[in-house]
């Protein structure tokens, strides 16, 4: 057994987790960075990356598939699921090696084993027969979360599986259902169903991605259904039975019980922390609902330690894991540095894309607010018209008193590029008439947020206040 003494030990190498080894470094504090796997987390090894990689070859069969309206002849397009997998590990192995850099020129001490907290100021690092004992000021756990589980659904990697199974691609099932549409599903439906799958998709809620504005989500549900994507909202799986071929699933609906059969079950119901035999209760860490608690300046209950990202299960996005490793690593170097939310983009990689910040419609009203509404329909933009993508719109929300922007939801191509502007105006406090002021590039897709903001002000087509 041996012993080092460092500054912050962390515990987990994802996104939260070495951005706050990288920051810790800045200010001058000795790091240690433990990690039980590849450095990344979920989101670079089973989440954002790999799922986006996939995205983006499925995006280019269809591309391809629709050649001729562009005119350009080719042969049908096959799917390699060799070359797809071995595209996807090559970008993952790429940028673990991107964090790989970044910690050693960051003099961050990496520390391969399982990390467990043994003292207020002690982590131990178990790694098959050996351990090792790092002495520490500080402690930031950034332990992530795993696909969350139904019972009596329990993946086996084969008939049933989680989002982790899915990226896996053994094979392309005829007939896929998913439970769960919020971010995960959907994503994962849309590249199912671009490789070939008939997908089912299957959400207790009354509407998928509950989360975002009811217009926007409402509006990408009917791309979905044109798309011939079988969507059953208000519903929940009752059973499934399992078979030689398949698997037939019982699903309660509001147009009453239903059947469907088919050859795999994905079960994307959201994430859960990973916060197990951390040595939480021993050292006095309070811990609800499975989730560590922790206050705005991501302090647990144990004012040296710290927690951030999936394992304080608040916002469950990388970007937010990464904002929530900079405070903790500000505050563990002395800071009184505090976590903002009111500003965090979400993003949704289908196709189109759905991108959102701030307050929705329905949330502006709950809080008593009185709102002007502006849109802008992309099959108005030049842009999007040459580039064969003119579905959706851009719908921004603003205080009908300071004209101040609250919201801006966006369905449509590279949606999810486009949220920045939206989302550095709410930051900055702007209003519907900076963003209508602002000269904007023709032909560009950001012109449709200047035509929405221009809606709001009354230059263009109706404006009403809500």
């Amino acid at each position: 057994m041996t012993n080092e003494n460092f500054d912050v030990v962390i515990i987990g190498g994802g996104p939260g987790g070495y951005t706050a080894a990288a920051r810790v470094a800045s200010l001058g504090g000795k790091v240690a960075l433990v990690e039980k796997e590849a450095l990344g987390g979920t989101c670079l090894n089973q989440g954002c990356i790999p799922t986006k990689t996939l995205l983006k070859s499925t995006e280019v069969l269809e591309t391809v598939r629709k050649a001729k309206e562009f005119g350009v002849e080719v042969d049908s397009p096959s799917i390699s699921l060799e070359k797809l997998l071995s595209r996807k590990q090559a970008v993952i192995k790429r940028l673990n090696s991107g964090v790989e850099f970044l910690m050693k020129n960051s003099k961050v001490s990496i520390f391969k084993g399982v990390g467990k907290i043994t003292g207020i100021n002690k982590v131990t690092v178990s790694q098959d027969s050996e351990q090792k004992v790092l002495k520490t000021s500080k402690i930031i756990i950034a332990t992530g979360s795993r696909p969350a589980v139904i019972p009596g659904l329990e993946p086996d990697g084969e008939k049933v599986i989680n989002s982790d199974q899915a990226l896996m691609l053994q094979g392309i099932p005829n007939n896929l259902l998913i439970i769960g549409g919020g971010a995960i599903g959907v994503e994962f439906a849309s590249i199912y169903h671009k490789l070939g799958s008939k997908v089912t998709l299957v959400e207790a809620m009354d509407r998928i991605l509950p989360f975002a504005d009811e217009e926007v989500s409402n509006g990408l549900r009917q791309l979905m259904t044109r798309e011939k994507i079988s969507i059953h909202t208000n519903a929940k799986v009752a059973g499934v039975i399992r078979g030689e071929d398949g698997l037939v699933v019982n699903v309660d609906t509001p147009k009453g019980p239903q059947q469907f059969n088919v050859d795999q079950v994905l079960v994307a119901v959201g994430r859960r922390p990973n916060i197990e035999n951390l040595g939480l209760e021993e050292i006095g860490v309070k811990v609800e609902k499975g989730k560590i608690l922790v206050n705005s300046m991501m302090q647990t209950s144990v004012p040296n330690i710290y927690a951030i990202g999936d394992a304080s299960g608040g916002i469950l996005l990388a970007h937010v894991a990464s904002s929530e490793g900079v405070v903790a690593a500000v505050n563990a170097m002395g800071g009184q540095k505090e976590m903002n939310y009111t500003v965090v983009p979400s993003c949704i990689y289908t196709s189109p894309e759905l991108a959102s910040v701030g307050l929705s419609e329905a949330q502006a009203k709950e809080q008593g607010i009185q709102v002007v509404v502006g849109k802008s329909q992309f099959v108005g933009s030049g842009k999007a018209l040459a580039m064969a993508e003119n579905k959706g719109l851009v719908k921004i929300i603003c205080d009908s008193e300071s004209g101040k922007l609250l919201g801006v939801h966006i369905l449509g191509p590279q949606a999810t590029s486009l949220i920045s502007e939206g989302a550095l105006a709410i930051k900055l406090g702007a209003t519907a008439e900076d963003i209508a002021e602002t000269i904007h590039a023709h032909p560009s897709l950001p012109e449709t947020l200047m035509e929405a903001a221009e809606q709001v002000l009354g230059l263009l087509g109706s404006v009403h206040v809500k």
